[in-house]
């Protein structure tokens, strides 16, 4: 039987940071020559890679989930030195531990970080000044940083187009059915909405909150995925906050940090950043609940209690609300811990699911799918 010229050796759902890495990686590590990329927007990574805090973190924001603080402080290094351009280093990054209401106190936090090997120094009078001392107990220098999703953009449309990559902008895939010959089959719908079929070895579905919105054969993921849409408040922030990035844990509080691709600042709220919430099924879009859903701010309400905390933050300036959906695995909803969810789909063979709640968890997917026999 003659070779099928007009097969695919794999298909990418999802134009974001992690659907572009891993078509370059199958590209340039794996030597795939053949490789199509779906996105359903008009331009790379900008939805859940771009609508969010842009936190490349190094492990303190999870006291509660060690395996995924210390991945994170393994892989911030290695994004750092991958990216460089990207990632905005230039800035004084502050976490503060509150009084009351926080799951762990400084002494217990300096412990965690020492442990998972986080530098950590109490911070400089002045810029412990900036707090409250009634609402909070401590204040420590870290060392963390924010990337720029439009940089990021920048090079995976530089490198798919390098390594030959097929990018189809505004197509949507919608269907994933076996094969009589053992190919998988992708339907999907481009600007003209006339249905189109493609077939190809492998599929790698790398939606983020689309992950289980496919009729076929597509069995969806084993691990439950909860959608909440959030808000994150772009702000312009006063002098004295200007170079800095302020967390405080662990419990409802906040975080605001630099975002460079707008030069703003994000301020986000435990309590006030996410707006809903449902647990993922197919039948319910994410896309369509967020494009019906009526975007209020909650700036005023975050604005009023983080200036509790720190009194100069009641001096910024409200710019603009990213409003995105975010996904998260269910089962660590209690600790916070963002691990990757990777699933091989037994009952559709070459195709994989894949979510990384942060974006250094990219390391995490390229080593399991190093593992893999593809």
């Amino acid at each position: 039987m003659s070779p099928n010229h007009n097969l695919q050796e794999a298909v990418i759902i999802g134009g974001g940071f992690y659907g572009a890495a891993i078509a370059i990686y199958l590209a340039k590590q794996r030597g795939f020559k053949r490789i199509v990329l779906f996105e359903r927007e008009s331009t790379l990574l900008t939805r859940a890679s771009y609508n969010n805090q842009a936190r490349v973190h190094n492990g303190y924001h999870y006291p509660r989930s060690f395996t995924t603080a210390y991945r994170s402080r393994i892989n911030l290094p290695r994004f750092v030195k991958d990216w460089p351009d990207a990632v905005k280093q230039d800035f004084t990054k502050l976490y503060a531990i509150a009084r009351r209401n926080s799951k762990v106190t400084g002494k217990q936090f300096k412990r965690f970080c020492n442990e998972i090997g986080a530098r950590i120094q109490s911070a400089e009078p002045a810029h412990r000044a900036l707090f409250s001392p009634q609402l909070i107990e401590d204040v420590f220098l870290v060392d963390e940083y924010a990337f720029d999703a439009v940089k990021l953009a920048q090079w995976a449309g530089e490198e798919l187009k390098v390594n030959g990559i097929q990018v189809r902008f505004d197509s949507c895939v919608i269907a994933i059915n076996k094969s009589a010959d053992r190919t998988l089959q992708v339907l999907f719908t481009s600007e003209n909405k006339i249905e189109e079929a493609i077939s190809t070895n492998y599929v790698f579905n790398c939606t983020y909150s689309g992950l289980n919105q496919f009729a076929g054969d597509f069995p969806g993921t084993k691990t439950k995925l909860k959608q909440e849409i959030t808000e994150m408040a772009l702000m312009q922030a006063p002098f004295e906050l200007e170079n800095l990035g302020i967390t405080v844990m662990d419990g409802p509080f906040f975080s605001m940090m630099p975002f460079p691709a707008r030069g703003l600042h994000t301020l986000s709220h435990v309590r006030y950043t996410p707006h809903l919430h449902w647990e993922d099924q197919l039948g319910i879009n994410p896309y369509q609940k967020l494009e019906h859903y009526e975007c209020q701010t909650r700036v005023e309400r975050m604005i009023r209690d983080v200036g509790r905390y720190v009194p100069s933050v009641l001096k910024s300036q409200y710019v603009d609300s990213l409003f995105e959906v975010k996904t998260v695995l269910v089962k660590n909803e209690g600790d916070d811990g963002r691990p990757i969810l990777f699933e091989r789909h037994a009952e559709l063979p070459g195709c994989y699911s894949i979510l990384g709640g942060k974006i250094d968890n990219i390391y995490d997917t390229l080593e399991r799918l190093d593992a893999e026999k593809l």
